[in-house]
């Protein structure tokens, strides 16, 4: 059978609305690993927020983190890491345009390094940081270094209003994608990194293109990779958008949507599965 590059999104995706895997999902990626098949990660997160489902899932492969601004390979030392952070200039100048419609919160992210424009226990709860905040206080001050991603967390009603004020930055090298529904968070990275790209680079470390992936995701920030996947699928959950991009739309999160497919497609079986691992 044709070996695949199975790249799960986290959130809304693999994991449950508990953000668990659950023990179905977890015993067919061990079958379909079994299988020859490769399994990565492509995720908005950080690696320090998506470790332990990297581990959990027992994954010896590169992983894609900040939606591609990052990729890098957490048990391969040789294998050659991909950072392309946002220009520290520009990164201020995006932190004062959010001032002038006063958003509740700012936080940028250099790779595992967070630093908060106002300390907020439960923004750090929302956002699952998975560690300690760097550092706090006027972001244009404090970030000292070229961001990898921004965070930008609008007063209600304001995204679509702030994304448009944003737009005129775009052509300057900056890429903006709202996510997290309800609280439409808006995420900037530098222009051109997304998942896509970040798989590419997987897809070739295991020997495969991209016409061999299979992609799961359900939000906006899934799009380009579900689009350039040999197979992309939405979840039953996922946004429009992101169903319209897709080849399939499949179960949801919460109905082992990526265990299903994978069982069908792969023709895996776990009658004989070894023990789930929490």
């Amino acid at each position: 059978m044709k070996k695949h590059l199975i790249a799960l999104d986290l959130d809304g995706t693999l994991l449950k609305d508990d953000k668990t895997i659950s023990t179905k999902t977890w015993k067919v990626i061990q079958k379909a690993k079994e299988a020859g098949h490769t399994v990565t990660i492509a995720t908005g997160r950080p690696y320090r927020a998506s470790k332990m489902y990297y581990q959990q899932l027992g994954l010896s492969t590169p992983i894609v983190n900040f939606n591609g601004a990052y990729v890098h390979h957490p048990a391969d030392r040789s294998f050659r890491s991909f950072h392309e952070p946002l220009d520290l200039d520009l990164a201020r100048t995006v932190i004062e345009t959010c001032r002038t419609l006063n958003v509740q919160n700012m936080l940028a992210e250099v790779l595992d390094d967070v630093y908060m424009d106002e300390h907020d226990e439960s923004f750090i709860d929302l956002l699952a940081f998975q560690g300690p905040v760097t550092g706090s206080g006027r972001l244009e001050r404090v970030l000292s270094h070229s961001p990898t991603s921004l965070l930008v967390y609008p007063q209600e009603g304001t995204a679509e209003q702030l994304q448009d004020l944003l737009s005129s930055s775009e052509a300057q090298g900056m890429h903006q994608r709202s996510w997290g529904e309800p609280h439409h968070m808006i995420e900037i990275i530098k222009k051109g990194n997304h998942k896509a790209n970040g798989l590419e680079k997987v897809a070739a470390y295991a020997g495969l293109t991209m016409e061999d992936v299979i992609a799961f995701g359900d939000e906006n920030n899934d799009l380009e990779m579900l689009e350039a996947a040999g197979t992309g699928l939405a979840m039953g959950n996922a946004s429009t958008d992101t169903k319209s991009a897709a080849d399939e739309v499949i179960g949801t999160n919460e109905e082992d949507g990526i265990a299903h497919y994978l069982e069908e497609r792969l023709k895996l079986s776990t009658d004989n599965a070894v023990l789930f691992k929490n």
